[in-house]
């Protein structure tokens, strides 16, 4: 009998060098043992040498540098930077592993959905919180609940001041930072989301309500600049039943990276994307989109 060989690690790049770099992207790719942190290039040299140095790994020169040392690119950038490179690497052949919003708007989403499907190269999203246990367990059950009406929130001070407090998100606010992960669990759990009506401001609070195409209404509130001790993060769902309830309170976030870290590299082994992938994020870049056009400023 023959021993089976493991597989030599996915040699991952990464585009850009910032706090969400530093600290999460790096810091997961290069634990492994499914990935290697190979290379990494931003636009400010010293900050791509602070995120490469712990790990050992290249700062490449330029993009294309990057391109020839790894077999996928991890992307840790704003959403119209992203866009704009993410084309560029899957024209190469690189698999991609995406941050959300797919891109600053959606002509610019659905330029990198395209450009993924073009050249059948895997893409994967980092929606987090999706590769936990607690809330895979949740979507389980919300698929044998009958679903009358809902209400969610995602609210944290990040805007307020710190690190994470970069322009995109200052700018845009948070529906582009913190809608994708909401409205994907309210599609995901309810059933697909048909039409939406925003009203708020999405630098302070924004509210969305959201009709599903089995009849069910949800609602859910946003805002990354309200005071407090920790983020909030709830989805309540209600009918004929007794409610199920979803609540990142006390869940260990770095449950999700292992998931997250394996599921990519067999992904691109395999060559079958999962469903948390390009054309996933397009999607809800469209619904981004649907809220963006009916928004109300109160």
């Amino acid at each position: 009998m023959h021993g089976s060989v493991a597989a030599p690690p996915l040699r991952v790049g990464l585009v850009g060098a910032g706090p969400w770099a530093r600290t999460m992207h790096a810091r997961i790719i290069a634990a492994g043992p499914e990935t290697a942190l190979t290379a990494v290039w931003a636009r400010r040299t010293e900050a791509a040498e602070e995120t490469a140095r712990p790990y050992g790994a290249v700062v490449a020169a330029s993009f294309e540098e990057l391109l020839d040392r790894c077999e996928a690119l991890a992307f840790a950038v704003p959403p119209a930077v992203q866009a704009q490179y993410a084309v560029r690497a899957a024209a190469a052949g690189k698999a991609l592993l995406l941050e959300k919003p797919l891109g600053g708007d959606l002509a610019s989403a659905r330029r990198v959905a395209d450009a993924v499907a073009a050249n059948g190269v895997v893409s994967q999203l980092v929606l987090t919180k999706r590769y936990h246990p607690v809330t895979r367990a949740f979507l389980r059950a919300a698929a044998d609940t009958v679903v009358t009406g809902a209400r969610s929130c995602y609210l944290h001070g990040a805007f307020l001041g710190g690190e994470f407090a970069t322009s995109w998100r200052l700018e845009q606010g948070a529906l582009l930072d913190l809608g994708p992960h909401l409205l994907d669990l309210l599609d995901a759990a309810i059933g697909p989301i048909a039409a939406i009506r925003a009203t708020g401001d999405s630098r302070r609070w924004i509210e969305l309500s959201c009709e599903h195409t089995n009849g069910a209404v949800s609602q859910a509130s946003l805002s990354g600049a309200v005071r407090l001790a920790d983020a909030q993060t709830r989805v309540e769902l209600f009918g004929p039943g007794e409610p199920l309830v979803y609540d990142t309170a006390g869940m260990d976030h770095e449950e999700c990276w292992p998931v997250l870290r394996r599921e990519f590299a067999a992904a691109v082994r395999s060559g079958r994307p999962s469903p948390l992938d390009a054309a996933r994020g397009l999607r809800l870049q469209e619904l981004l989109e649907m809220a963006l056009g009916t928004q109300v400023l109160r």
